[in-house]
């Protein structure tokens, strides 16, 4: 059962579209008593760092998720600003992050961008990983998913890094340490290989 929080981002509808074409048992919430029926999370990401942290500990979602994930061991994948919610820290916020993974959320260098518009980050942009990796198995790494951002997580242990994605220089695009992954593009929005990555994050065939 993957559990989509529900916490105001604005992709949640489009994921869900995915998991009911595939059928893919899910449900969407934001009341963490419903968190004991998921086996997975999925943290969606639409906006800035700051207000998202503080959404997720308003809404008292932060605490149970923190016992799900880390007490648990569900797993999860955070997407975009879901993704840089898992970093320790964020040039965009000065709100801790979550220090699932370490790492710190760190501004494009616009220097080493060559054609503008400089930024966001945008559109389909190939990446650079281990085919073999069950987390990008059956993924056309050449077609590459949807991007949108202005920020990137960086890494603190190269071996948290699954796959990167070159734009002006290379960047971690899929970091996961154990049962926590994150993932910098838009699933919902990258058609055949963003529906991989949730059914081979998921576990479903």
């Amino acid at each position: 059962m993957l559990c989509i929080i529900d916490y105001g981002s604005g992709n949640i509808a489009a994921i869900a579209n995915i998991c009911e074409r595939e059928r893919i048992p899910h449900i969407i919430t934001h009341d963490p008593a419903r968190f004991d029926a998921a086996t997975h999370f999925l943290l969606p990401g639409v906006g800035a760092f700051d207000p998202t942290v503080e959404t997720l500990r308003v809404s008292g979602i932060l605490p149970a998720l923190e016992t799900a994930v880390m007490e648990q061991r569900k797993p999860i994948m955070g997407i975009c600003v879901g993704m840089h919610l898992l970093a320790d820290s964020s040039d965009e916020g000065r709100h801790q992050g979550l220090g699932w993974i370490p790492g710190h959320v760190t501004r494009i260098d616009i220097q080493a961008l060559k054609q503008p518009p400089h930024l966001p980050h945008m559109g389909w942009n190939d990446i650079a990983g281990d085919p073999g990796d069950p987390l990008l198995m059956g993924i056309d790494l050449e077609r590459g998913f949807y991007f949108l951002h202005s920020y990137f997580f960086e890494a603190h242990n190269p071996e948290d890094v699954v796959a990167t994605v070159t734009y002006g220089t290379e960047l971690p695009c899929i970091v996961r340490r154990g049962h926590v992954i994150g993932a910098q593009f838009h699933p919902e929005k990258s058609h055949a290989n963003g529906i991989r990555l949730i059914k081979n994050f998921v576990g479903v065939a």
